[in-house]
């Protein structure tokens, strides 16, 4: 895994939290709610081709 993925998740991470704060204190949950959920995506979307890696190599190693 690359460490630039990691700085990426944790910005997102910051930014999805703050602006998460922000909506909350203006009332407005839904679109807060909206932002975490979106902020998740984005994130299993990064991470998702890193799972199918490890899936395979597992697959692999108990297939001799």
């Amino acid at each position: 895994m690359e460490v630039s993925l990691l700085f990426k998740i944790a910005a997102v991470g910051i930014l999805v939290s703050v602006l998460c704060m922000v909506l909350k204190h203006s009332q407005r949950e839904e679109q807060a709610f909206l932002t975490s959920l979106a902020g998740l995506i984005l994130v299993l979307f990064w991470v998702l081709p890193y799972i199918y890696d490890l899936f395979q190599t597992i697959k692999d190693l108990f297939s001799l």
